[in-house]
């Protein structure tokens, strides 16, 4: 039975970077989420996928232990097509289909509704409002977004928002979310709806973490080799929740902790396409990089 739901998106990428371009390759938020989430709790998926998925990216995603009763199988799967410049922070969209995701209605296996962590990843407002109505009663639910949602469907979010404990956005939604240029005004009006923290990503610079009464600023890795960032903010919110599931607390001091470990993730998936680099990820690499990041905020 799965620790940790994670609702999101299951895709077919195509990625263009200055070091290479890969085609069809296995993505979407709930795909990153999830591998990320898996190197600290079970985690299970909540998608849907088409006939055309391929069984060798099912198979990667059964062997780090994700459970996939609660992806749905019909029509074509979601597929996004885009670039990056050598400003690796923003992609740049070439192609969007979303196939069979258009008509996505979730389905919550019995088996998924008494977990008490759940990542809603970036996806619908609206589905993501669908699930939680679903699931029994959560301990702790983290929020995830982005600006087309922001845009079209401001209403529904809000409403997300006033139901999670925990709301993840990066700098430019904050900014637009809320319609200031401030982060530390946004982040409190996040706070005002409800949520425990807010975490604003800064992609390369880190993450900065606001309560009523804390804040924390996450350095982000200093990189040499950055092959494809596609993902990490989803590596971001799936090993954030992960980490909380295994510690069963989201109080702002593990929170703090599971923060550095989720930008540890982050930036080992930047090292390559897809999630080639968490493939092969060990826990000794990872505690060896969490070390790294403690002896860098030491001082």
């Amino acid at each position: 039975m799965p620790e940790v739901i994670i609702l999101g998106t299951l895709a077919l990428d195509s990625v263009e970077t200055p070091f290479g371009r890969k085609d069809n390759i296995l993505g979407g938020s709930a795909a990153y989420a999830a591998f990320a989430s898996s190197f600290f709790a079970k985690p299970g998926i909540v998608s849907i996928a088409g006939k055309d998925f391929p069984a060798g990216h099912k198979a990667a995603l059964e062997a780090k232990g994700i459970d996939l009763t609660g992806v749905k199988i019909e029509g074509k799967t979601f597929r996004w097509e885009g670039f990056y410049e050598f400003d690796m922070n923003e992609a740049k969209t070439l192609k969007t289909e979303l196939n069979s995701l258009a008509g996505f209605v979730p389905e919550i296996p019995d088996g998924y509704k008494s977990a008490k962590y759940v990542f809603l990843a970036n996806t619908d407002p609206e589905i993501q409002l669908q699930v939680l109505e679903k699931m029994d009663n959560p301990a702790t639910i983290i929020l995830d977004t982005m600006n087309f949602w922001i845009q079209h469907k401001k209403e529904h979010l809000v409403k997300a928002m006033k139901k999670a404990h925990i709301v993840l956005l990066n700098d430019g939604e904050a900014r637009q979310m809320f319609d200031t240029p401030n982060l530390v005004k946004a982040a409190k009006k996040v706070l005002s709806l409800g949520p425990y923290a807010a975490i604003i990503k800064k992609g390369e610079h880190g993450a900065l973490l606001f309560t009523k009464s804390h804040h924390f600023n996450a350095p982000g890795y200093p990189l040499e080799d950055i092959k494809d960032p596609t993902g990490c903010g989803d590596a971001f919110g799936g090993a954030l929740i992960g980490y909380l599931a295994r510690a069963k607390s989201h109080d702002q001091a593990v929170v703090r902790k599971a923060m550095v470990y989720a930008s540890v993730i982050a930036s080992f998936n930047a090292e390559d396409f897809s999630l080639e680099r968490l493939k092969q990820l060990t826990h000794k690499e990872i505690e060896g990089r969490y070390r790294e990041f403690v002896q860098m905020r030491n001082f």
